[in-house]
């Protein structure tokens, strides 16, 4: 049986967009670093197209570290948080549960980037969630309470990066089907 964090595809490729449009919000502060680097925003036009339908989830696990490996040319938190943010929604292909990845690691470079940031960069998040992607993460297990993905047990469940997650399941669980 496939973990609940995978989704279906049809859900994955509704909370992929909404992946991209968190990680695309921080991607100037990679490329402010690495201004010729393009892996980053190439993964976020990706899940974007992956949304679309117009690449498949096989094409897209194979390719869904490429964006990470960006993360190792910058050295600035808020760049290397930038880059992970666009490998998770990358992802979300692979599973869902990446898009809360993507959500949290943008939330983590904003705040780098500015240290009262992150709570507007949440609050955006969950004001930009439209009532089916809400939906399709309300699916997702409360962080830590299935090992089999990424929201187990491990780095998104633990420091910044949980509670990021946990305020954004809290904040996905109080929006309804409004």
């Amino acid at each position: 049986m496939p973990s609940p964090q995978a989704l279906t595809e049809a859900d994955r490729r509704l909370v992929a967009a909404w992946a991209a449009d968190c990680a695309e919000r921080v991607l100037p502060l990679f490329e402010a670093e690495a201004p010729d680097d393009d892996r980053p925003r190439d993964a976020v036009a990706r899940a974007r197209a992956f949304a679309r339908g117009d690449l498949t989830a096989a094409g897209e696990i194979a390719r869904r570290f490429v964006a990470g490996r960006a993360a190792h040319a910058v050295t600035s938190r808020q760049a290397v948080a930038a880059a992970r943010a666009a490998a998770q929604a990358a992802g979300v292909a692979h599973m869902g549960a990446h898009a809360l990845g993507a959500a949290a690691y943008a939330a983590r470079a904003a705040g780098a980037a500015a240290p009262d940031a992150t709570a507007a960069e949440l609050q955006w998040q969950l004001d930009h969630l439209r009532a089916d992607v809400a939906a399709a993460l309300r699916r997702l297990p409360p962080l830590g309470n299935d090992s089999a993905g990424p929201l187990g047990p491990g780095l998104l469940a633990s420091g910044d990066l949980g509670a990021h997650i946990r305020a954004l399941q809290a904040g996905i669980a109080q929006l309804g089907d409004r």
